[in-house]
């Protein structure tokens, strides 16, 4: 059942040394304040989970706290690579990491088959791609019925998934409303799942009958962090900061501007920061 804790009791309580972490977001709702949480407490050998990687696992990367990424596309969108995620694949720095990359699809029904509790997923996909030759858990199974070679996946069972929504109820269910990538289904596979929320309100009026709403039953803890997905966006709260994007990729080219950066506005910063940093259009 939710508990309704501190973002650093949330994090502190649920996330341990060398676990199999979820930060899912797709464009708007990244969970970028229970990420710095995480990197304050210097949580180490990580296995980062997530379908799109950006600006966030870069941090995380770089900062040396993640062993293996396991993934679909990485970058900063809609601005290039990610350098920090570069620099530790090619130069091992500040570490270097293990990496299984897969398919948008491979991700999404990896992630669901876990939050049905089966051990693999099946689906129609890699036909023609070569992932497999670098992806020993890229497989082939044969569908008993048609004779049909599938695809076939581990599922994704991650210790502690963290995803940011708009609300949360008194009694500790989750609203998210807008684009949904795979938080709902990162959410049901995980072993535990942590939510921060811009607001607790007394019901959920006037919600959309296509909104997602998280049962209390299945999140661990709720934590109330306004602008907790800032510098992206949480729909019908704030917009996206393209300004903090663009800057992004000059601060992580270089590696003591990046670990100076990550010092000041991280390490030396608190979760409390992120409301006022919703307002803020520019970082340097």
């Amino acid at each position: 059942m939710a508990e309704f804790l501190s973002l650093s009791e949330a994090v502190s309580r649920h996330l341990r040394d060398g676990d199999t972490v979820a930060f899912e977001g797709f464009t708007h709702l990244i969970p970028y304040a229970a990420a710095h949480e995480a990197i304050r407490l210097g949580r180490k050998d990580l296995t980062l989970v997530r379908m799109t990687p950006d600006v966030i696992y870069d941090q995380i990367i770089g900062m040396g706290l993640a062993r293996k990424l396991i993934f679909s596309y990485a970058g900063n969108p809609g601005v290039g690579l990610l350098r920090r995620f570069r620099d530790a694949v090619e130069n091992a720095w500040p570490r270097s990491i293990e990496l299984e990359e897969h398919s948008h699809a491979a991700m999404a029904n990896a992630y669901e088959a876990g939050a049905a509790g089966l051990p693999f997923a099946v689906f129609r996909g890699y036909r023609g791609a070569e992932l497999a030759r670098v992806n020993k858990n890229i497989r082939s199974v044969m569908c008993p019925f048609t004779g049909e070679q599938m695809a076939a996946v581990p599922a994704i069972r991650p210790d502690v998934t963290f995803i940011h929504a708009q609300r949360a109820n008194e009694q500790g269910d989750v609203l998210i409303e807008g684009i949904l990538g795979v938080q709902k289904e990162a959410a049901l596979a995980a072993r535990q799942t942590v939510v921060t929320v811009e607001e607790v309100v007394h019901d959920f009026d006037g919600v959309h009958p296509n909104a997602c709403i998280l049962p209390r039953w299945a999140i661990s803890a709720i934590a109330v962090v306004p602008g907790g997905s800032h510098p992206s966006y949480a729909a019908g709260y704030y917009g996206r900061d393209n300004a903090y994007y663009l800057a992004w990729d000059d601060i992580a080219a270089d590696r003591r501007r990046f670990t100076a950066w990550m010092k000041q506005h991280v390490l030396e910063a608190s979760a409390a920061d992120f409301a006022e940093r919703t307002k803020i259009r520019e970082i340097g």
